[in-house]
């Protein structure tokens, strides 16, 4: 028996709504929340038209499917996933064609969701568990009589063949979705062993993993009792309005045995040569939402970890992308104050969820709206979009001999923040107080170092 996935009636709509030109083909994406169980799918958006230099390009084969952009469409899928939050994720394509080209749709749908998988997933940080689900789907429609096939493909496996997956629409399958949020206070110090672009994208990709692998091992609770596996998220706590959720690190008893294995893995302290270093030092505003069929505590957790992970990664890729694009390297590390992005966050018409995005200081929330319009087809008002949650990000660094002190006298103190959380589009939807404690220490030997942080 295969998938069953669950959608909601606003993607129906759009689907439906979509116009192709005769003999064309259109492709897109569908987002959403996996389980074990089912599959809820809460968001589809049609791949943009790219901005193409010159003359157009001619035609590369005899079928319109030939012409298909592979590239961009695994870009698009790329830019889309940085402005899910936690709890929602790329979950599959669609693909629109009219009827002649119907038994040719599957192989184009398999070779696009394999190269999108591979491209999104290559820069990230935290790892998969045992009850991550590896499918992804793919819908075809005819753009004649818009039936449709669902099919999935199991994304690790490259000789997976279609299995069949049910498609059924529901009314307001996310607007109940609990929500959790938690501003998190980062410090993370990378050292740097080289300055030419290459290498400072592997130190930084380093020393995140690092940082990321401590998001994940860190425990939960829930109402100041540990989140058992198994136990539910709102088990015992639908009587009440509010939770609190807190992370920490674990700490070995004197009784536990100490593995090699573990003892490398969860050593805080390092010591490295390398030619300079970079702190990602500050707070940010973290996100998640999970499913209100049975969800499990643990899968909340994950979610909101995941968010941490996924927002910082995200920022630090967006800086160098952009001192790439502007300096034509990664010398701008050496230069004094930068701008780094902050999130911010925009409702989702209907499913009561939000998308976030991340505003440049020399942007206005009228770049936002363009880009939401472009990226995820949505219109959105210029007043929707809620700027508040972080300040504006700095990028500060110190080049020399000198190392830049952190400002706390205990660099292992643990930080703890908490912010209300709630799914602002349904009242009924339970509500959550998160925080996160953060302890890290680390020893580098360095002769420079650069600061990058976010400021409340």
């Amino acid at each position: 028996m295969g998938r069953s996935y669950f959608v909601d009636e606003a993607v129906e709509e759009y689907l439906v709504g979509i116009q192709t030109a005769p003999g064309s083909c259109v492709t897109g994406l569908l987002a959403g929340q996996s389980s074990p169980q089912r599959d809820f799918v809460v968001l589809a958006v049609q791949t943009p038209h790219r901005e193409s230099e010159g003359q157009p390009k001619a035609s590369r084969g005899v079928s319109p499917l030939d012409d298909i952009d592979v590239e961009w469409v695994t870009e698009h899928a790329k830019q889309v996933s940085r402005m899910l939050p936690g709890g929602l994720s790329i979950l599959g394509l669609f693909l629109v064609t009219p009827p002649e080209l119907s038994k040719d749709a599957q192989n184009a749908l398999k070779r696009l969701i394999f190269a999108m998988d591979k491209y999104i997933t290559k820069g990230r940080l935290w790892e998969l568990s045992e009850e991550d689900v590896t499918d992804q789907v793919t819908l075809h429609i005819c753009s004649k009589t818009k039936k449709t096939v669902c099919k999935t493909f199991d994304v690790k496996d490259p000789k997976s063949s279609a299995k069949p997956a049910d498609w059924k629409y529901q009314t307001g399958v996310s607007s109940s979705w609990p929500m959790l949020s938690c501003s998190v206070e980062v410090d993370v110090q990378i050292p740097m062993t080289g300055s030419s672009s290459d290498i400072t994208d592997k130190c930084m990709k380093d020393g995140l993993r690092r940082w990321a692998k401590q998001i994940e091992a860190a425990c939960c609770l829930i109402n100041g009792r540990h989140a058992l596996d198994d136990s539910e998220l709102v088990s015992g706590q639908v009587k009440t309005s509010f939770c609190t959720c807190l992370f920490f690190f674990r700490k070995r008893t004197q009784k536990q045995p100490i593995e090699q294995a573990e003892l490398d893995e969860r050593s805080s302290a390092l010591v490295q040569l390398c030619s300079g270093s970079v702190k990602v030092r500050g707070v940010v505003h973290c996100r998640a939402y999970i499913h209100n069929n049975k969800p499990k505590a643990r899968h909340a957790a994950q979610a909101i970890k995941r968010d941490i992970i996924n927002t910082v990664c995200s920022r630090v890729e967006m800086f160098l992308e952009d001192l790439l694009i502007n300096e034509g390297s990664h010398k701008g590390l050496c230069s004094g104050q930068q701008a780094l992005p902050r999130r911010v966050f925009a409702p989702v018409p209907v499913s009561g969820l939000s998308v976030c995005d991340y505003m440049f200081p020399d942007e206005s929330t009228a770049d936002v709206a363009e880009r939401l319009k472009e990226m995820l087809d949505c219109k959105t008002p210029e007043e929707d979009i809620d700027t508040s949650l972080e300040g504006n990000q700095l990028f500060s660094n110190v080049c020399g001999s000198e190392i830049t002190e952190s400002p706390s006298d205990d660099s292992s103190k643990h930080v703890f923040s908490e912010v209300q959380t709630e799914n602002p589009k349904n009242q009924k939807a339970p509500q959550y107080y998160a925080g996160v404690a953060i302890t890290a220490a680390v020893a580098l030997l360095a002769t420079a170092t650069s600061l990058l942080y976010f400021n409340e």
